[in-house]
C-alpha cells in the first residue's frame, strides 16, 4: 500500500473526498474486484466500460510478456514492425463496408482527436477547403483533447477550459422522460431531432460543415439510446450535404450491444469509427480510427515520398497493444462473447426494468449489456443521491458507476445470469436504503 495518496491528482475524481475515504483495488479475477481490505466486488461496468473480456485474461496476459521480451518498441513514423499491419487488416475484417483502414492511437480521446483532423484534412486535399465546421451533440462526450471536449456537450467538462475549438455547433440531445421514460430498447419517439442537422445546414451553408460527430449510444452522460430512425435520418442527411458522420464507438464497440460494434446492430454504416477500450480489453492503452476507403486513397496522391497526413503519435501501433488486442479478439472469438452478450440482454432488460418503482427511480433504459438508472435529484444537491448509492454499493460488494444522478451498469461481457440477479439484487437493496 502506498505511504500516501497525496501525490496522485485523480482523475475526474473528488480528490480530497476519495482520499478521505478510499476505495482502493488492489487485484482482479473474471467477474470481481479485491479490495484493500480483501473483500470481493462484483463489477458492474467492466471497469470503465472496457474489461469487455473480464479481468486478468491469462491469454492476454501471455500475450503481452511474450511481445515484451521479444520486441518492446518500435516506431511507425518512416519505419515499422508486423503487429499493427497484421491487427489492422484483422480489424478490417470485422467492420461492415468499406471501413478498411485503421489509424492507431493510445486512447479513446486521441482516437476521436485524430478522426476530427482527419475529417478536415480530408475535405482540404479535395479542394474543399471551406469545410471547417464540426457539429457534436449536446451530452456527447468525446474523451477529454481540445478536439473532443469542443464537440461534446457535457458542461462541466467544457467550462474550465476557455473557448475551445472554433466553428464548433451542436445537435440537441436525444433525451426526452416526457415521452419515453421506462422504454425497453430504442425509443419511439425522437428520431426528427436529426433534423435539427438541416437546420445548421441552413445556418452555417453546407459548403463549410466537415463533418458529424455522435456516439450511436451516448455512454458517459447517463445511457442515452437513439430513438428508431434517428441514426438512419443523420446519416442521410449528411450524405445529401457531403458531410462526414463519426461514429464514436469508444464505449459501444466490441460487443457491448451484443454486436461486433454499433454500427452492425443499427445497420447504419459512418465514414469514420472511433473505438478504443475494448479493443485490448484494456490491458494496455490502445484506440484506433476506421476509415472508409474514399477517404483514406483521397490522401494517396502527389509523391511517393511525401508524407499523406501530418498526424500520430509515438505510441501508435505498439507492440504490447498490438498482442494484447490480438489475444483479446481470439477470446472474444473463441468464447463467442459477441454472441453471449446478444443471449443475455433480454435477460439483462428483464433485471434492470424489474427496479422500476423502487425509491428515486425515475428512468430505467437499456440496449444489449448496458443500461442506466436514472435517480430523481435532490434540489440544490444534484448527483449527491447517486454518489451516495456508489459509496453503499461499493461497501456492500458491488461497483458502478454514475454521472450525475444517473447510475450506469455495463458489465463484463462474461457475465452470467447469476451474477446479473446479484448485481440488481445488491442495487436494489442500496436504492431503499437511500434518502
Amino acid at each position: 500500500m502506498p505511504a500516501s495518496l497525496d501525490a496522485f491528482w485523480m482523475p475526474f475524481t473528488a480528490n480530497r473526498q476519495f482520499k478521505s475515504q478510499p476505495r482502493l483495488m488492489v487485484s482482479a479475477k473474471g467477474m470481481y474486484y479485491t479490495t484493500a481490505d480483501d473483500r470481493q466486488v462484483l463489477d458492474g461496468t467492466a471497469g470503465l466500460w472496457c474489461v469487455n473480456a473480464g479481468h486478468c485474461r491469462e491469454k492476454i496476459i501471455a500475450a503481452i510478456q511474450t511481445q515484451a521480451a521479444t520486441l518492446d518498441f518500435a516506431p511507425t513514423f518512416q519505419m515499422g514492425h508486423p503487429a499493427p499491419f497484421a491487427l489492422a487488416d484483422r480489424l478490417a475484417k470485422m467492420l461492415p463496408g468499406d471501413l478498411n483502414h485503421v489509424f492507431f492511437t493510445n486512447s479513446g480521446s486521441e482516437a476521436v482527436d485524430s478522426a476530427l483532423k482527419i475529417a478536415l484534412a480530408y475535405h482540404q486535399v479535395r479542394g474543399e477547403s471551406r469545410r471547417t465546421r464540426l457539429i457534436g451533440r449536446e451530452r456527447g462526450y468525446h474523451g477529454v483533447g481540445f478536439g473532443g471536449i469542443s464537440v461534446g456537450g457535457i458542461a462541466p467538462n467544457r467550462k474550465s477550459f476557455g473557448s475551445l475549438l472554433p466553428g464548433v455547433d451542436h445537435l440537441p440531445h436525444t433525451h426526452n422522460l416526457e415521452q419515453n421514460a421506462f422504454t425497453r430498447g430504442q425509443p419511439q419517439w425522437g428520431a426528427h431531432l436529426a433534423d435539427e442537422l438541416e437546420r445548421l445546414v441552413t445556418l452555417h451553408d453546407a459548403s463549410t460543415i466537415a463533418s458529424v460527430i455522435v456516439e450511436p449510444v451516448a455512454g458517459s452522460t447517463g445511457v442515452l439510446v437513439p430513438p428508431k430512425g434517428y441514426l438512419e435520418r443523420l446519416r442521410a442527411i449528411c450524405d445529401r450535404h457531403g458531410i462526414l458522420l463519426i461514429f464514436d464507438e469508444v464505449i459501444t464497440g466490441f460487443g457491448r450491444l451484443g454486436t461486433g460494434f454499433a454500427t452492425d446492430y443499427f445497420g447504419v454504416i459512418p465514414d469514420l469509427v472511433c473505438v478504443a477500450k475494448g479493443i485490448t480489453n484494456a490491458a494496455v492503452p490502445m484506440g484506433a480510427v476506421f476509415a472508409r476507403d474514399g477517404i483514406y486513397d483521397a490522401f494517396m496522391h502527389g509523391a511517393e515520398n511525401a508524407i499523406e497526413l501530418f498526424h500520430g503519435y509515438t505510441y501508435s501501433g505498439h507492440p504490447l497493444a498490438c498482442a494484447a488486442a490480438q489475444a483479446t479478439l481470439d477470446i472474444y472469438e473463441e468464447e463467442g462473447l459477441f454472441d453471449h452478450a446478444n443471449h443475455l440482454s433480454g435477460y439483462w432488460e428483464e433485471a434492470v426494468h424489474s427496479l422500476k418503482g423502487f425509491p428515486h427511480v425515475i428512468d430505467i433504459r437499456n440496449l444489449g449489456l448496458v443500461a442506466g438508472i436514472e435517480l430523481e435529484s435532490i434540489p440544490s444537491k444534484v448527483g449527491s443521491r447517486a454518489y451516495d448509492c456508489l459509496v453503499r454499493c461499493f461497501e456492500n460488494g458491488l461497483l458502478i458507476r454514475t454521472t450525475g444522478d444517473i447510475i450506469a451498469l455495463s458489465p463484463p461481457l462474461i457475465i452470467q445470469e447469476h451474477h446479473i440477479d446479484h448485481m440488481i439484487e445488491m442495487l436494489g437493496a442500496v436504492l431503499k436504503e437511500i434518502d
